[in-house]
């Protein structure tokens, strides 16, 4: 199928989303907000019909919980908008002018991205989120969801319609496939003239894989969360218990929960049968080193895969370790570079993991699940990159622009 209408009109959109005002893209925001609320019962019911489909389907539990959309999770949408439109724009800001012995101006100054287009599996929520964020920061988008949240995304996607139009915004600013066929990605990220400019892909490994080979335009992404918390030899219990039970069992199909635990073994013996205690609350398998098989009997011993696996399970991988170099270097080895964490009461060792864990987020005794673009004051997030370039870790707003250099002067020339 063509869709090149769709990728014309998103030319068009580009144009007058990148110098629209900050006022002009608040409204719109605010306006897309009311009309979410206006239509929760609407929105409410196709999840819902998703959600049948779905079960029908066979789709394992984490996939729906990720599917489900609730009252509560609505409202967090729209707190989400709340504070995107609080936040400043990055649009237009100029920073490091410095004046050179020419007499020339030479600064930087932030510049919209351009056609978004993100793709992503079973999270509504993300249409919003992705919607909101790309139209703060004055980039036009393309937007698929997958087919098992196809009903809820359309849903969402005449919100947003709406609340585009209610402030005379050309509402291709913000543009939702109409279709859950995978050609249509192909049409976003490869052929002679690919549609986006920037691709976000957030899903299954499967899709990240997919897009990262294909796209003949850059990637923003990650590909897997199997995220780390050590506990450190000078560290407290009931802290370490409270931080490690968060961490694994708080949801456990998301990106930031923990996968693998690390103990010193300095703790372990009094650590371990108290946090077996607690895991077997929540019914969450342990597979461990020989040390933690040895003193956990319940406990099944950890193949070399299961050190690198994002189980997205009831389901954690344990190891003893004998310093806090050796948990560096574990989670430098088999980490992939998302979220670990460490808690201790030593700022001197917290300060060496810091410094040495390759992650785009680095937690000191607090829960992984806090690696998360609203927990960080971002209003929202479009996805987490693990990449190096050219934004890492949660994607905000700014993580949606980039820089030109602008030079002023007053008649100079090159002599």
């Amino acid at each position: 199928m063509d869709y090149q209408h769709i990728a014309n009109r998103a030319t068009a959109a580009r144009a007058v989303i990148s110098t629209a005002p900050t006022s002009k893209k608040n409204a719109a925001l605010l306006a897309i907000g009311d009309t979410i609320i206006a239509n929760q019962a609407k929105i409410l019911a196709a999840n819902s019909r998703d959600l049948e489909a779905g079960r029908n389907q066979r789709l394992d539990e984490a996939l729906l919980d990720r599917l489900q959309l609730n009252d509560e999770r609505i409202e967090a949408m729209t707190r989400g908008i709340e504070q995107i439109v609080a936040l400043p724009d990055p649009v237009g800001e100029v920073s490091q002018v410095t004046k050179k012995s020419s007499g020339i101006e030479v600064g930087l100054m932030r510049q919209p991205l351009g056609i978004i287009g993100i793709i992503y599996e079973s999270r509504p929520n993300v249409t919003i989120d992705a919607a909101a964020l790309c139209l703060k920061s004055g980039n036009a988008s393309v937007l698929r969801g997958g087919s098992e949240a196809f009903h809820t995304n359309q849903a969402i996607a005449l919100c947003i319609k709406t609340g585009l139009q209610a402030v005379d915004l050309l509402d291709a600013c913000v543009q939702i496939a109409p279709t859950a066929d995978r050609d249509f990605v192909g049409a976003m990220i490869g052929g002679k003239y690919p549609m986006c400019d920037v691709i976000i892909p957030r899903g299954g490994k499967g899709l990240i894989e997919r897009v990262a080979k294909d796209a003949r335009v850059p990637v923003i992404k990650h590909l897997d969360g199997n995220c780390h918390v050590y506990i450190d030899c000078e560290s407290d219990t009931a802290t370490s218990l409270r931080i490690l039970e968060n961490s694994k069992t708080h949801r456990y199909g998301v990106c930031n929960a923990a996968e693998s635990f690390l103990i010193h073994e300095a703790v372990a013996d009094v650590l371990l049968p108290e946090l077996n205690a607690l895991l077997e609350q929540h019914s969450v398998e342990i597979r461990g080193c020989e040390i933690v098989c040895s003193m956990i009997s319940s406990a099944i011993e950890a193949s070399e895969e299961d050190w690198y696996d994002e189980y997205l399970a009831p389901i954690v991988a344990i190891k003893v370790v004998h310093s806090v170099d050796e948990a560096i270097t574990h989670i430098n080895t088999y980490g992939s570079h998302h979220t670990d964490a460490i808690v201790s009461d030593s700022y001197r060792t917290i300060r060496q993991f810091m410094r040495a864990v390759d992650s785009s987020s680095v937690i000191a005794n607090a829960s992984t699940r806090f690696a998360d673009g609203f927990e960080y004051g971002l209003g929202a997030e479009i996805g987490i990159s693990t990449d190096r370039i050219h934004v890492r870790g949660p994607v905000g707003l700014e993580g949606l622009t980039n820089q030109k250099w602008i030079v002023f002067g007053e008649g100079q020339v090159r002599r």
